[in-house]
Order: C-alpha cells, then sequence, then structure tokens
C-alpha cells in the first residue's frame, strides 16, 4: 500500500461504515480525524483543535486526558484487564457496584453490568418482563407489555428499539419490533403553545392515565428519559410531569424504567435527574458518562423486590438468562470508580451551578434573539436548539435544506464542534468547561448560525 493510502482520513473513507450517518455525503464530507484530547478540546491529525461541544456524543465529563482517570486504567491495566464475572467476581466491579447503589436514590440495591446504553434499557426490558412471568399470581403474569413515549430513543438492539419513538431512526424496523404503547411526552413548543404550561402538563398526564387504565391489565412497566428526551432534540418535560408519572405507575402497578444514559452523571446539574422530583424508580439505566467517556460500560440498577424474585429456591434456583463477554469489565469499572472520585474531589456538581446559570445568560443573549432560532431549551448543561423557517408559525425547514449539518460545519470550520439532531442543534459541554469555554462554544454557534440564516 503506497503511504498516501496510509493516511488516515483516507483509510477512513475507505473502510469505515459511520453510525447514524449519511455515507454518500460522508464521502464527500473533509470531517476532522482526531487524534488526541486535551481538556475541553479535540486535537486532529493536523494540529488543529476543536472545542469538544458535544462531549464526544454525551459521554465525556471531565475532559480529555483527566490525569487521575488516566492513572487508574494503566494501574488497573497493571493487574488485569479482564477477567468474566461469569461464575468468578472481580475487585473493581464489586467495588463500583457498591458505590454506585450509594450514589443512586434510596431503594435501588443491585446492580447488572453491560457495555453501552441500549444493553442497560435491554436487561432492564428482560428483566421486567421475566418478573412478571415469575408471578407466583395469574393475573400478573399477564403483565408483560410495555409503555413508552413518542419521540423517544432508547437505542438500537431490538428491544430498545421496539420501546424507541422516533420513525426516522425506528421505521425501518418495526417488522422486528414487539408491540408497544406510546403515550405524549410534553414538547410545550411544538404541542402544547395553545395552552398554557400547566394546562398542557395536566392534559399529558391525563391522557396517560386514560391509557393506563386502558392497558394496565397487560402493561408491566414504563419506560422514560427523565426530564429530557435527548435524541429526540433535547425536549425537556414540563416540571412535575416527571413526579405525575411516577404516580400513576404506583397507581396501576406498573414498573418504572429511568433511561438516564444521557441525563445521568450531572448533565442535568444533579447526579442523577430523577433527583429533580424525588423519584425512585424501579430500575436506573446508566452508560455513557459513567466511565467519563474512557471506555464502554453500562449499569442497570434495580430494587431489592425485583431481585428477589429471580432468587427462587433453594431446591430451584432461577437464572435471568443474560449476559456479554465484557459485562463488569475491570478497566471500564476503574475508569468509572475513578470518575466518581473526580466529581467529590473536584466538587462538581458544586462548581457547575454557576456556570448553568452562566450558560443561561449567553443562550438567551447571543441565542434567542436570532431570526431562526425558535426555542433554546436547556437542562443544566444539556442544551437543544430548535431552527425554524417561520418564527410565528414555528414551521419547520424543509429536512433536504439540512440547516442543522449546514451549522455544524460553519461551527467546526470556528474551532468548534457541535451536533444536529435535523434541525435541533445540540451544545452539551462536558462538566469540567470553564466560562471562557460556554462564553466560545456559545458565540461561535450563535455566529454559525447567522452565517447559515444569511445564505438560505
Amino acid at each position: 500500500m503506497s503511504p498516501e493510502n496510509l493516511d488516515p482520513g483516507i483509510l477512513d473513507k475507505e473502510y469505515v461504515w459511520h453510525p447514524f450517518t449519511p455515507m454518500r455525503l460522508w464521502m464527500e464530507d473533509d470531517a476532522p480525524v482526531i487524534e488526541r484530547g486535551e481538556g475541553s478540546y479535540l486535537i486532529d491529525t493536523r494540529g488543529c483543535r476543536y472545542l469538544d461541544g458535544v462531549s464526544s456524543l454525551w459521554c465525556t465529563i471531565h475532559g480529555h486526558n483527566h490525569p487521575q482517570i488516566t492513572a487508574a486504567i494503566k494501574a488497573q491495566a497493571d493487574r488485569i484487564a479482564h477477567s468474566t464475572t461469569l461464575g468468578l467476581a472481580n475487585v473493581p466491579s464489586a467495588m463500583l457496584a457498591r458505590r454506585l447503589v450509594e450514589l443512586a436514590p434510596r431503594g435501588l440495591t443491585k446492580v447488572f453490568y453491560s457495555d453501552n446504553g441500549s444493553t442497560a434499557v435491554e436487561v432492564a426490558l428482560k428483566i421486567a418482563y421475566q418478573y412478571r412471568r415469575l408471578a407466583p399470581e395469574a393475573a400478573e403474569r399477564k403483565k408483560t407489555g410495555f409503555i413508552s413515549f413518542r419521540n423517544a430513543y432508547h437505542g438500537d438492539t431490538l428491544g430498545s428499539v421496539s420501546v424507541g419513538g422516533i420513525e426516522l431512526f425506528h421505521g425501518a424496523f418495526r417488522d422486528l419490533l414487539f408491540p408497544v404503547e406510546f403515550a405524549e411526552y410534553p414538547y410545550y413548543y411544538r404541542l402544547g403553545c395553545s395552552r398554557s404550561r400547566q394546562a398542557y402538563l395536566e392534559d399529558c398526564l391525563d391522557s396517560l392515565e386514560r391509557l393506563m387504565q386502558r392497558v394496565a391489565e397487560r402493561t408491566g412497566a414504563l419506560i422514560i428519559e427523565p426530564l429530557v428526551q435527548g435524541a429526540g432534540g433535547m425536549i425537556i418535560a414540563e416540571p412535575g410531569f416527571l413526579s405525575g408519572v411516577r404516580a400513576l405507575c404506583e397507581r396501576f402497578d406498573i414498573l418504572l424504567i429511568a433511561d438516564e444514559v444521557a441525563t445521568g452523571f450531572g448533565r442535568t446539574g444533579k447526579m442523577f435527574a430523577v433527583e429533580h422530583e424525588n423519584v425512585t424508580p424501579d430500575f436506573l439505566c446508566l452508560a455513557k458518562g459513567l466511565t467519563a467517556g474512557y471506555l464502554p460500560l453500562a449499569a442497570t440498577l434495580v430494587t431489592r423486590k425485583i431481585f428477589d424474585r429471580f432468587l427462587g429456591s433453594g431446591e430451584s434456583p432461577l437464572t435471568f438468562y443474560h449476559g456479554h463477554s465484557f459485562t463488569g469489565n475491570p478497566l471500564a469499572a476503574a475508569a468509572a470508580q475513578a470518575s466518581l472520585e473526580v466529581f467529590e474531589k473536584e466538587h462538581v456538581l458544586e462548581q457547575m451551578q454557576p456556570k448553568i446559570e452562566f450558560l443561561h445568560e449567553l443562550l438567551e443573549s447571543k441565542i434567542a434573539p436570532l431570526a431562526i432560532v425558535g426555542e433554546v431549551r436547556q437542562c443544566g448543561f444539556m442544551t437543544g436548539i430548535e431552527l425554524v423557517a417561520d418564527l410565528k408559525q414555528r414551521e419547520p425547514f424543509p429536512p433536504s435544506l439540512r440547516v442543522g449539518a449546514k451549522v455544524t460545519r460553519e461551527a467546526r470550520k470556528g474551532g468548534v464542534i457541535i451536533r444536529p439532531l435535523g434541525d435541533v442543534l445540540v451544545l452539551m459541554p462536558h462538566l469540567s468547561f470553564s466560562k471562557d469555554e460556554l462564553k466560545q462554544l456559545v458565540l461561535v454557534t450563535a455566529r454559525s448560525i447567522e452565517a447559515v440564516q444569511a445564505g438560505l
């Protein structure tokens, strides 16, 4: 192979199939090839530096190449890189499980490991299903169905796709999926604008209550992205919706699965989003920020009540038949432990609070007034900027214009990496961003929106 063909950019175009990417367009794009990371920045093979405005797909928490996490991985690698948890235990996964239970809402006491957000959800769905099938009463054994929400995203394995509600992502696979009941997740800008926010919240909960009344006898669990629907467009639920959902689940004996793959580990300003409304779910699904973006690891936390049903008796012990080759991987667990130590040592959540307000002020002054910005949505460090063709009518741009994609390419010219969800721009800074870096992120985004707007 000639030397020019060893260029990683050429190799990528020749051999790599990228996720969620129109590959014909990718082949024409001169996207950076990332080689290194330092703090809040990504550095490509040309030496260009880019502010990582999406936390490397919402995973990085404390910045790139944090010395304490890197050291923990190196130290663990000197001991052992991997040992199965099928028939064996290992030190890092046991220590991490204890720490997760300490941090999680009270009542979540058991940890089942997997390797990414989709599998964390898949585990919860399968446990919830089998939990009902193991019930002593015939009526409960019928409660094996699921409720999810329109516009939801829970991953890309078939179970998690079944409870997904985004037609663009999931429509092609509908014939492979099990049936699910879908309820309305609050999306005030699009669906509730003719009513007050309080009236809209009540309408959404009333609608969910009617659905539950109709299907409760055959429904065992409900899955929700607490506070924020991430991939659906950074849709932020009205305050009180999550606690209202929890109350309805209790009333109709429906297990609550909280998918905090995106919202967990400080993204909303608290360690877990459910804390904002003092909700304890029956399942808590974690991934992405669990290892601060260093290694693949996921965890599904469950209550003791759920776990105990899988014990069986001494004569007839039961088994949950699910697992992964790298379940409880020691390297990943060591990274996660180190990340949680950084949270405590550097007072990360406390340090975030003034920066959350600073980000809000920047968004309101620099982004919200722009002519094609319909709404700016923010929850902690999770931000969605919805671009529209007509502010008064809230009319979206034709998808063929790819306005969001054009803005992200423009931002890249300004040294900032952001990513669109259609025409919703996502800003998701590391929790370690300084105020100056937050300002750079917002100002470059604003200039990029204005540049694309001028060319429409």
